[in-house]
C-alpha cells in the first residue's frame, strides 16, 4: 500500500475530530492537528524519510508520541487508536465537521438527541426545521447548515485537485515501469487541472495490453478491483478515488488523449465542427470513409480539422474552438513568468514563520520579490496587528529586506473591510505601506447588491492594490458570497485595482470562469499563495493551473513584473 502524506494527515485529522466529539483533552486534539497541518504540507514523502533512516521526531509539531503513530500507519496502513473510535462512532458522523456552524460539541448533540450521523439526515433535519429546537441552535443557524449540506452535495464524492496530485504522480510513475507500456498520460478533468476531481482517467499505449492491465491492478495502493478487462481495467485505491485506466494502440493515441481528457461539452463541439467537413471521428482516430487520416498526437488531431493546438486547461467550451480557428488562442501563463508572491502572512499575526524563513523559501522559489502581508486586528483575526504595532511591523520588515542583496521584501498587510465598507486601519498607516490588500472576513450573507458596494467601497481608498480572495469561496464548504459581477468588474477595471487568484487547494478564489470574465473586462491580477507557513509557497502552482484556465496570458498578471516595474504600479 502507498502511504501518503495526505493519508498519514487525514488519519490525525479524524482522530482529532473524534477525539473532539468525544470530549477528550483539548491540547492533544490541538496537538494531533498541529501534526495533520504540518504533515499535509511536508514536500518530501514521511515513508522516504522513513526508510533512509531520518528522525522524525525533529520535525515541528511531531515528537516522539507523534512520531511512534506516524510509523505504525507506515507498517501497518491504520492507527490502532483511531480505529477504536471508530467503533464507538458511526463512519459518518465526522463529515458534519465539514458543514459551516458545526463543529465537535455541535456534532455530539445532533448525533446523541437526534441520531444525526450522516449529511442526508442532517440535510433532512434541517428541512424539517428539528434541529432548530436543540439547545444552542437556532433558525438562523438552521438555514446556515441546511444551505452547507446543498453545497457538500454539489461537490459529491470529488477531491481537491491538491489531495489526488500526489496519487496521480505515484500512479503515474509506477506505470512508466509497467512492462510493454509505452505511453502513460493522466486525463480528464485532473489533466484540464480543474480545483477538484472526481476520478482519474489515464491513457496509456502498449503493443501487450494484457500485461499492462496485470500490472495495474496489481498496483499496492489498490482496495478493489472493480474491472478487469483485456484493455480497460477501474480500480479504487485506499482512499477511495477511483481509476479507469484504457489502453490504445499508438496509432490512436493522441484521439483517445483527446476523447478522455474532454470536458464533453469541448468534445461534442468538436465533433460537430468536423462533421460538417465530412469526418467521422471517434476515440480512436478521425477518419475519412474508412481511411483513418490523424489520432497518433493531439497536434495530428486537431491539425486535421484545420485547428490549432488548445491547451487541456481551455477546454470547456468557452470560445476556444472559435480562438483556434481564427489563431488567437492565448499563449498561456507559466509558472516560471513570476518573479515573486504577494500574499504572505508571518508570526507577526497568524502564520507559523518568522520574515526570514518566509524570505528563504522565496529564495528557494526562485524569486526576486515577495510581499509580506500580516493581518491587520479584527474580531475575526485576534492576532492582527494595529496602531503602533503596524508601525513596528513595516520597520521590522525593512530591516530584513536591508540584508538582503538577491530578494526584495515589500512591507504590505491584509486589510479586513469592514461591514459598511471601511478598513480595519485608518489612511494614516495604509500610506506608510507598500502594498496593501483587502479581504472580506465576515458578513458572507450581505445581499449582492450590498456585497458590492461593501467591497467597491474599500476598493475606492486610494492606498488599496489588491482585493484578496475575491469571492471567500471554500471548496466544498462555503459557498461564494454574491456579487453583482457583471457591475463589480467594470467599476473594479475603472478603478485599476486588482483581483487576486488565491492559490491555496481549497479557496483557488476566483475561479475560472471569472477570471475569464474579469479578464474581458479589462482587469489584471495577482496570483499568490497566501502562504502562513514557508514550505506552502508551492502552492503557486495551483494559482497557475488556474489562471491558465481562466484563459490569462504573462501580461495579464503583475507579478510577472520586475520588482521596479512593480513598484510603478503600485505606486500608481
Amino acid at each position: 500500500m502507498l502511504i501518503t502524506n495526505t493519508y498519514i494527515a487525514k488519519q490525525f485529522k479524524q482522530l482529532a475530530d473524534l477525539l473532539a466529539i468525544e470530549g477528550d483533552n483539548p491540547f492533544k486534539i490541538r496537538a494531533y492537528r498541529n501534526a495533520a497541518r504540518t504533515i499535509a504540507n511536508l514536500p518530501e514523502s514521511l515513508q522516504t524519510r522513513v526508510n533512509r533512516g531520518d528522525d522524525i521526531a525533529q520535525i515541528p509539531t511531531i515528537g516522539s508520541h507523534i512520531s511512534a503513530k506516524i510509523r505504525e500507519i507506515l507498517q501497518t496502513g491504520h492507527l490502532k487508536k483511531l480505529e477504536l473510535l471508530k467503533h464507538r462512532f458511526p463512519s459518518h458522523l465526522t463529515d458534519l465537521l465539514s458543514i459551516e456552524g458545526i463543529g465537535p460539541k455541535r456534532a455530539k448533540v445532533l448525533y446523541e438527541s437526534l441520531g444525526i450521523d450522516t449529511l442526508d439526515k442532517l440535510r433532512s433535519a434541517a428541512r424539517a426545521h428539528r434541529i432548530q429546537t436543540l439547545p444552542g441552535f437556532s433558525a438562523t443557524l438552521e438555514a446556515k447548515i441546511l444551505k452547507g449540506t446543498v453545497l457538500a452535495k454539489k461537490e459529491g464524492h470529488r477531491f481537491l485537485y491538491a489531495d489526488a496530485e500526489p496519487h496521480a504522480q505515484a500512479l503515474e510513475h509506477y506505470l512508466k515501469r509497467c512492462p510493454g507500456i509505452l505511453d502513460v498520460v493522466i486525463a480528464g478533468s485532473f489533466r484540464r487541472r480543474k480545483d477538484t476531481v472526481g476520478d482519474l482517467d489515464i491513457v496509456t499505449t502498449s503493443h501487450a495490453p494484457g500485461q499492462v492491465m496485470e500490472c495495474f491492478v496489481r498496483y499496492p495502493d489498490v482496495r478493489e478491483i472493480i474491472l478487469h478487462g483485456d484493455t480497460r481495467s477501474t480500480v479504487i485505491l485506499h482512499n477511495d478515488l477511483q481509476v479507469d485506466l484504457r489502453c490504445v494502440a499508438p496509432e490512436s493515441f493522441g484521439a483517445t488523449l483527446h476523447y478522455f481528457t474532454g470536458s464533453k461539452s469541448h468534445n461534442i463541439a468538436i465533433r460537430i465542427f468536423e462533421k460538417a467537413k465530412g469526418f467521422k471521428v471517434n476515440e480512436y482516430g478521425i477518419f475519412q470513409g474508412k481511411k483513418r487520416i490523424a489520432g497518433a498526437t493531439e497536434e495530428e488531431f486537431y491539425r486535421a480539422v484545420g485547428l490549432r493546438y488548445i491547451e487541456p486547461e481551455l477546454r470547456e467550451r468557452r470560445g476556444e474552438i472559435h480562438a483556434a480557428r481564427e489563431g488567437t488562442l492565448p499563449v498561456l501563463i507559466e509558472q516560471n513568468d513570476l518573479h515573486g508572491d504577494l500574499h504572505l502572512h508571518t508570526v507577526a499575526s497568524d502564520g507559523k514563520a518568522t520574515i526570514e524563513q518566509m524570505a528563504e523559501a522565496g529564495r528557494a522559489q526562485g524569486y526576486t520579490y515577495l510581499a509580506i502581508t500580516d493581518h491587520s486586528r479584527h474580531l475575526t483575526i485576534v492576532h492582527g496587528l494595529d496602531g503602533d504595532a503596524v508601525l513596528g511591523y513595516i520597520e521590522a520588515i525593512r530591516k530584513v529586506d536591508a540584508s538582503l542583496s538577491d530578494l526584495t521584501l515589500l512591507a504590505g498587510m491584509e486589510v479586513d473591510i469592514l461591514q459598511d465598507g471601511t478598513l480595519a486601519l485608518p489612511d494614516s498607516i495604509l500610506k506608510e505601506l507598500d502594498i496593501v490588500l483587502v479581504g472580506v472576513h465576515d458578513h458572507f450573507d450581505l445581499t449582492p447588491t450590498q456585497q458590492t458596494r461593501r467591497i467597491l467601497k474599500a476598493l475606492s481608498n486610494p492606498y488599496v492594490h489588491i482585493l484578496a480572495h475575491p469571492t471567500g469561496r471554500l471548496i466544498g464548504q462555503r459557498a461564494p458570497y454574491r456579487l453583482r459581477y457583471k457591475a463589480f468588474f467594470a467599476e473594479v477595471a475603472a478603478m485599476g485595482r486588482i483581483l487576486e487568484i488565491n492559490a491555496q487547494p481549497t479557496r483557488m478564489d476566483l475561479d475560472d470562469i471569472h477570471i475569464q470574465k474579469a479578464k474581458e473586462a479589462g482587469i489584471r491580477f495577482a496570483i499568490s499563495t497566501d502562504s502562513h507557513r514557508a514550505d506552502t509557497l508551492e502552492y503557486i502552482r495551483y494559482g497557475i493551473y488556474q489562471a491558465r484556465r481562466g484563459w490569462l496570458e504573462k501580461g495579464d498578471v503583475i507579478n510577472t513584473l520586475e520588482v521596479e516595474d512593480l513598484k510603478q504600479v503600485l505606486r500608481r
